[in-house]
């Protein structure tokens, strides 16, 4: 028991200003390591994005492997991880075997015939007063005559954007994607090291719920790695069997492309669409027109009938959500940023979703803003 030798009135007095100074200071120690974390980001931010790069591929390992294992108990993790790792190594190299030539030459002639079609949409618009006018505001990385800004990338050059730049510098994308899987492999070996390690980072009270945290974080990137594969391999499955059936050349390299592009929500359907409309165009107006709406077709498709199965047992992120995380994470990290943007985004939610305690009636805020009425929730129920 407690024992105080303080008038009763003076700690009556003293207490509560007690606690209005520690929530003042709890206030304060998070402001000031929620400003630590965004300067960290702003410094290192590339160096970040490899890091989180690695974690992927280690969550997409370990989610391979615990599979395995399911089927094959006998084999040890590690075991499972390494198997899964040449099995993936064995099929990319298969593949390359293969179809590598055939993809690789339509990969060049693509990039030709989009060059010829961008110089003959640049002569096309720079004939007319509106066409001068678009190519005088599109910025000149796009074709255009607008002087370039620092745009995406300015915010992520940081202190240690350096370390990547020598990175890439040195040993080119294809080092720093080495780099990415390498670390990554390491990370499936030994999760239970590095997650133990950040763990021990945090206070001993709230370790519990950081392990449950950084397990959700997991499990969510794992399943919305496995939904996007299979909705990138139909989109591009789709896109090159109806750009052959249309009769554009080039079908496969634009499915690949397609479905490559559709690892980026909505922003990736237009990136994906483009140089097949393009080559399109280079045939006639009807076939462009066909190949607008035959990517139209797919991504209503995509976004009505196929994500929604998806997310049922992926997990579902509000369309506003995800154009404004890729801005977000596009301007803070550049490139990297726009293309991890969803994972990010999908992880955080689902911790914060596990964090914080659900609302005591899910629909009360529907009701309000007239999104449902009431005699439309009983119909529904």
């Amino acid at each position: 028991m407690r024992i105080s030798f303080s008038d009763p009135a003076e700690r009556s007095e003293t207490e509560p200003r007690a606690r209005e100074l520690s929530k003042i200071a709890g206030l304060m120690r998070i402001t000031l390591a929620l400003t630590l974390m965004l300067l960290a980001i702003w410094l290192i931010g590339d160096v970040l994005a490899v890091i989180f790069a690695s974690a992927l591929v280690a969550v997409v390992l370990h989610g391979l492997a615990r599979m395995l294992r399911r089927h094959v108990p006998v084999i040890p993790y590690q075991g499972a991880v390494a198997l899964v790792t040449v099995a993936i190594l064995v099929a990319m190299i298969g593949l390359g075997w293969s179809s590598g030539p055939s993809i690789s030459d339509q990969f060049i002639r693509l990039k030709q015939a989009l060059i010829t079609q961008s110089g003959e949409l640049r002569s096309h618009l720079s004939g007319s007063t509106i066409g001068q006018m678009v190519l005088d505001h599109l910025p000149s990385s796009l074709g255009g005559n607008a002087p370039g800004t620092g745009g995406l990338g300015s915010l992520g050059s940081g202190l240690a954007g350096s370390v990547t730049g020598l990175l890439s510098s040195v040993f080119g994308i294809l080092g720093t994607l080495l780099v990415v899987l390498i670390a990554g492999l390491y990370f499936a070996l030994s999760p239970a090291v590095y997650i133990d390690g950040m763990i021990r980072l945090v206070p001993t009270q709230h370790r519990p719920a950081a392990r449950e945290l950084m397990l959700t974080a997991g499990s969510t990137l794992w399943a919305w790695t496995a939904g996007q594969a299979l909705d990138m391999l139909v989109v591009g499955i789709l896109s090159g069997v109806g750009l052959s059936l249309i009769g554009v050349p080039l079908a496969l390299a634009l499915g690949v492309v397609a479905g490559l592009c559709n690892f980026i929500p909505y922003i990736g359907a237009i990136l994906g669409a483009v140089p097949a409309v393009l080559l399109g165009l280079s045939l006639g107006t009807h076939e462009g027109l066909f190949v607008a709406i035959l990517y139209c077709v797919i991504q209503f498709f995509e976004g009505n009938v196929l994500a929604p199965l998806i997310q049922r047992r992926a997990v579902h992120m509000p369309p506003a959500m995800a154009i404004l995380s890729q801005t977000v994470f596009g301007s803070i990290l550049g490139a990297p940023g726009l293309i991890l943007a969803s994972p990010i985004t999908a992880a955080l939610l689902a911790m914060g979703d596990k964090a914080t305690a659900p609302l005591e009636d899910e629909n009360q805020t529907r009701r309000d803003v007239g999104e449902v009425t009431e005699e439309e929730e009983k119909q529904q129920k």
